[in-house]
């Protein structure tokens, strides 16, 4: 049997409004509502972000704890809640680590440049991801470039992240959108995922998502979708809602024969349990 595909699910972002989509999910309530929509549709994990009252990007424990608390009284343990620590030019490494530290939650997502932006930050950086696994957090590091994917390499052969295969996602594309030298390194990462030693997954943006989603389908990868990188079904169209990609996404993993994941088979391959 082929290894599951994980759809993962990123339905907010740290920067869209309803006024971008009628169907961004912004509040707890709004989070409960996609979560039931999403997992009903093959979605195992939810990127989640949370908003502060003006609906600008915030780390609010407080605000985590409402999202968290609205999502499973809907959907129980049916989706993995991994919280973002993304920066958005807002927060430093030592807020990012304080939230995590205090909200403790079941999955992060890291960017690498920001935890630990260079060598000499390794030292408070490793102490981290030691203690992340004491806590049996599950982290996700995510890989925008080459220079990212070349420290990733040297940081897991020294083990700096306490596991041999740590779960990644690599970033293919730009939130500015396309450019000739964003399309250059997309393609370069894409190249990095075939040979990856370790799981992985990709995300896109605008309509090369769908471009993503069959190359993680074909390539024993997993796949993020959602409204945080992508509102379009085509240039002319939006998407009805966050379940419309993850539909298609079970649809690629179907052509390559591969089954859709639920969070029990997240856990299992991961050993969260």
């Amino acid at each position: 049997m082929k290894k599951p595909l994980i759809i993962m699910s990123a339905p907010n972002g740290a920067r869209r409004q309803k006024s971008d989509h009628s169907a961004i999910p912004i509040t707890p309530d709004d989070m409960a509502d996609c979560a039931e929509s999403i997992v009903e549709n093959g979605a195992s994990i939810l990127h989640l972000h949370v908003r502060d009252e003006k609906n600008a990007h915030s780390l609010d424990v407080d605000r985590y704890r409402a999202s968290i608390s609205a999502i499973k009284n809907r959907v129980g343990d049916q989706l993995i809640i991994q919280a973002t620590t993304e920066a958005v030019g807002i927060y430093d490494r030592y807020q990012q680590m304080d939230m995590v530290k205090i909200l403790k939650p079941e999955a992060v997502s890291i960017a690498l440049r920001e935890l630990c932006p260079n060598d000499e930050a390794l030292s408070e950086f490793s102490a981290f991801t030691k203690w992340m696994a004491g806590e049996n957090i599950f982290p996700q590091y995510i890989l925008y470039d080459e220079t990212d994917y070349q420290r990733f390499e040297s940081y897991r052969k020294q083990g700096i992240f306490q596991d041999d295969m740590p779960f990644t996602l690599f970033v293919l594309g730009s939130y500015l959108g396309p450019t000739p030298e964003a399309d250059v390194m997309a393609e370069q990462m894409k190249l990095r995922t075939i040979k990856a030693e370790f799981p992985w997954a990709v995300c896109g943006f605008a309509t090369n998502e769908a471009d993503c989603i069959s190359h993680a389908a074909h390539n024993r990868g997993h796949i993020r979708v959602g409204f945080e990188n992508n509102i379009w079904r085509d240039a002319d169209h939006l998407l009805d809602n966050n379940s419309e990609m993850i539909k298609y996404s079970a649809t690629e993993a179907e052509k390559a024969r591969r089954p859709v994941a639920n969070s029990d088979d997240v856990r299992k391959i991961f050993r969260l349990e």
